[in-house]
């Protein structure tokens, strides 16, 4: 994690979040930004940390390593899934959000986050589906 103390212009601290546990970045962005009491992930695709390559397995497959990644960067800046107030889902083809939804609940089992779902004309990669999240620090 690198820290950046904007106190001086802002009254805030803003922190970049890095893991080896979730992909790296695949562009000029990071793969977390926490401040105040919020962190803001970028999107994650269902892609294999140790490979870098998406997971083999179609849509469902893709959600389920999406999720998984999410949880890792959430935890490398001091949160987790439970903590998530708002998501976003990118899917490429929004005839297959029954099973991203299915796979997707299985996270959220109890008051799930708020969200919103965007279908995309492509994510990076070939990727079927991408989830981004805000979520609160824990105290």
């Amino acid at each position: 994690m690198i820290e950046h103390n904007d106190s001086a212009k802002t009254g805030t601290t803003r922190k970049v979040i890095h893991t080896e546990k979730a992909p790296p970045a695949i562009g000029p962005y990071s793969q977390a930004i926490s401040t105040g009491s919020l962190v803001y992930t970028s999107g994650q695709l269902g892609i294999d940390p140790a490979t870098k390559k998406l997971v083999e397995g179609g849509v469902e497959a893709q959600a389920r390593q999406a999720m998984v990644n999410l949880g890792e960067v959430l935890k490398a800046a001091g949160s987790d899934l439970s903590l998530i107030v708002k998501t976003t889902v990118f899917v490429a083809d929004l005839r297959e959000f029954p099973v991203i939804n299915k796979t997707y609940g299985e996270f959220f089992t109890a008051d799930p986050p708020a969200r919103s779902t965007v279908e995309v004309k492509g994510l990076p990669l070939g990727g079927l589906v991408e989830i981004e999240a805000v979520a609160v620090l824990q105290s």
